[in-house]
């Protein structure tokens, strides 16, 4: 069966993604200011003070992570690839982060770091800045610090544009007992909509990439060892193909409440760590640790050697895909080009949640400010909340 491109633009609709608790927040406003979503980088680290590579902790605005490392490679005169950092950060957001420099024999430009090509609405501060003896490597950092300012809140239920004090007064408390519910039970873990682009564009792209012949593999060394596939480049739309079909998957376990309660055969993630371990029957030291949050059920990122997942958990994996053309050529094109299976937690634990009421004028605003483990999406909370959001 062909895919309508109709159908790829409401998959991708994350705002379609069923949720535990309904949203008590009609209509939101976000990122209508810079400082409306502020993200800071936890890197917890003790510097050598030693070495050749010189740690910056930067806060930015209106620029991407990637055209701040160029600007920082071209002022130090250094290969790109000895830039470093943890983590690509929002350009539409206030945020703070590091990067590291190998600067040979510690010899530093004459100049400051103040790099002149840049927009009206872009900025760079540094921080801070350490000697340290390694290199600043991908997913180094634990988590980020959300800061999230909603604006133009409408609370769902009311028939009049202008409510009662009394109205805004229990709305408010309904909504401060939804978070207070999540900051303990924490929310379903799907990708945000950023993972597949305008309109789903990006899966788009995955499907045009999988319509293509599949690279051929390496012949086989003297040494006898199996042929290899060679690495796939299009990171962006593979990344996206697996996204897309854990939503899926992790929809279905919304709707039928085993989300964050485990089926038979499930996969568990111990929290906090990439650890995982099977299990085919839920008993009671399980359901302990699952209640608990020590223990998380995951779902596949889809690849070859999903073989961990069992039983009923598995059957909800494969039925999720094999009941949708679109997942099905996914999937297919994610195995024919030997992409390993991965496990993905369907649970995702709020931490620090903390929460400010501010009225201005006619209107309601609502400021958030949590912290997320690293791989996750700050939109997973906020559409917990708000059922339309906005920006």
């Amino acid at each position: 069966m062909t895919v309508q491109d109709h159908d790829i633009t409401a998959a991708t609709n994350t705002a379609n993604l069923p949720q535990p608790i309904q949203p008590l927040l009609k209509h939101a406003t976000y990122k209508a200011h810079t400082t409306d979503f502020i993200v800071n980088e936890l890197l917890p680290l003790e510097f050598t003070g030693k070495g050749e590579h010189l740690w910056l902790h930067i806060q930015k605005s209106g620029m991407n992570t990637a055209y701040l490392a160029k600007l920082l490679s071209e002022w130090a005169d250094i290969p790109l690839r000895d830039v470093g950092f943890s983590g690509l950060k929002d350009r539409h957001a206030l945020t703070t982060q590091w990067f590291s420099l190998r600067i040979p024999k510690k010899q530093l430009p004459d100049s400051e770091f103040a790099p002149l090509d840049i927009g009206a609405n872009e900025s760079i501060t540094i921080l801070e800045q350490q000697w340290h003896n390694k290199k600043l490597n991908r997913g180094t950092h634990r988590a980020n610090q959300f800061i999230i300012t909603l604006r133009d809140i409408e609370f769902v239920g009311f028939d009049t544009p202008s409510p009662s004090s009394e109205q805004l007064l229990s709305a408010k408390q309904a909504v401060e007992q939804h978070l207070m519910i999540i900051s303990q039970s924490g929310v379903p873990n799907y990708f945000g909509p950023q993972r597949f682009g305008r309109s789903g564009n990006n899966i788009r792209e995955a499907l045009s990439l999988f319509a293509r012949p599949v690279p051929e593999a390496r012949p086989p060394s003297n040494k006898g060892k199996r042929k290899r596939v060679p690495r796939e480049q299009n990171t962006m739309e593979l990344s996206a193909a697996r996204s897309l079909i854990f939503n899926e998957i992790l929809a279905a376990r919304v709707r039928d409440g085993s989300w964050n309660h485990g089926l038979a055969g499930e996969v568990f993630n111990l929290d906090g760590s990439g650890s995982i371990f099977a299990s085919d029957e839920i008993d009671d030291t399980l359901r302990a640790r699952l209640e608990s949050g020590d223990i998380h059920p995951t779902a596949v990122l889809w690849g070859t050697g999903n073989e961990k997942v069992s039983g009923k958990a598995a059957a909800m994996e494969a039925d999720t895909v094999a009941h949708s053309p679109l997942l099905t050529q996914l999937a297919t094109g994610l195995e024919q080009r030997d992409i390993k299976a991965q496990r993905r937690a369907l649970r995702l634990p709020i931490e620090a949640l903390s929460w400010e009421w501010q009225d201005k004028e006619d209107s309601q605003i609502l400021i958030l400010n949590f912290t997320l483990t690293t791989g996750s999406f700050a939109t997973s909370l906020l559409a917990s909340l708000v059922q339309e959001l906005n920006t």
